[in-house]
C-alpha cells in the first residue's frame, strides 16, 4: 500500500464524512439562528424554545436523508473491502 493510496483513502473518507454531516449541521445551524432571532426580537428567553425546534429539525433531516447517508457509507465500505482483495 503506497502513501498515495493511503492519502486518497483518507481524503475520500473525510469528504464522505463532510458530505453526510453537512445537511444535518446546516439545518441545525439555520433553525438555531432563526429561533435566536425570534427570541431576540420578542425578548422571550426560554431555553426549551431554542432546544426543541433544533432537535425536531435535525431528527427530521436524519429521517429524510438517512437512507442516502447509509447508502453512501455502505458504498464506501464495499469499495474498501474490494480494495483489500486487490492488495498483495
Amino acid at each position: 500500500m503506497t502513501e498515495e493510496l493511503v492519502m486518497k483513502l483518507v481524503t475520500e473518507a473525510l469528504m464522505i464524512i463532510l458530505k453526510i454531516s453537512l445537511p444535518v449541521l446546516l439545518v441545525g445551524l439555520t433553525v438555531g439562528l432563526l429561533v435566536g432571532i425570534f427570541q431576540a426580537t420578542t425578548q422571550i428567553q426560554e431555553m426549551t424554545l431554542s432546544f426543541i425546534p433544533k432537535i425536531i429539525s435535525v431528527f427530521l433531516v436524519i429521517f429524510i436523508l438517512g437512507h442516502w447517508m447509509v447508502t453512501t457509507l455502505v458504498e464506501y465500505t464495499v469499495s474498501l473491502f474490494d480494495l483489500i482483495t486487490t492488495l498483495k
